[in-house]
């Protein structure tokens, strides 16, 4: 069986041939991560009506990727005011996937949440986040020059769904962000840490038999990584 994976599209303005569009864009590597792991990738664009009624969008796939990619969750989601470096936010992609997350956890529905996915699987759980890592840990070591991933390596709690997909407890990983979990969202876990000296937390999971996993750095860049063909395989059922 091929299971079908939705994979979340961000809202960016695209130039092209001379045309320059607001577009619903996903980068090609989520795409091909999933098609690797032997699923079938189709792409999910921000919809307000499916936002009030996602159990429609998820009876058309077995599991979903919720991706990352440029701008931050808009703070109103978890009662904060916009930090200066909060990036302008997309409203109706934002309610999209915190409905999308919250149907699937319900539901069941294995989900997984990569870097911005991660926070928004975070908040969706009444979760905040530090909107500016910088000024909580004093350096900017998890984000570096725009176009390349940083790597480090994450210690991954023993026995996790995060251990068990990536398939080992210390991994490097490939990240680039500025904004990071600060508290927990309820019913989920921290399973995961960066082992550079802030220990911030790079992964949330909810324990139990289902697949709901958010990641803060790009397993879907590391063609030798497995923690999207875990998702995969979870879908597969």
């Amino acid at each position: 069986m091929r299971p079908t994976i939705g994979i979340t599209a961000a809202l960016e303005t695209v130039a092209s041939g001379g045309w320059v569009e607001d577009s619903a864009v996903v980068p090609i590597l989520y795409v091909r991560a999933v098609q690797r792991a032997g699923g079938r990738a189709i792409l999910l664009a921000p919809d307000p009506d499916d936002a009030a009624d996602p159990a429609a969008v998820l009876d058309l796939v077995d599991g979903v990727v919720v991706t990352g990619a440029a701008g931050d969750v808009d703070p109103a989601h978890y009662g904060a005011r916009p930090h200066p470096a909060t990036s302008p936010v997309a409203s109706v992609r934002d309610d999209y996937e915190l409905a999308l997350v919250r149907a699937a956890a319900e539901r069941g529905t294995p989900l997984l949440g990569i870097c911005r996915g991660m926070q928004v699987v975070n908040v969706a759980h009444g979760g905040t986040l530090v909107q500016h890592l910088p000024d909580a840990v004093g350096h900017e070591r998890h984000a570096g020059t725009p176009g390349a991933f940083v790597r480090h390596e994450v210690r991954l709690q023993p026995g996790s769904l995060a251990a068990r997909a990536v398939g080992a407890e210390v991994a490097e990983a490939h990240g680039f962000h500025h904004q990071g979990v600060e508290r927990v969202g309820e019913g989920l876990v921290p399973s995961a840490w960066s082992r550079l000296e802030d220990g911030i937390v790079e992964a949330v999971e909810r324990p139990g038999d289902g697949f709901l996993l958010g990641v803060q750095w790009h397993p879907e860049s590391d063609e030798a990584s497995r923690v999207v063909g875990a998702l995969v395989d979870a879908a597969r059922g």
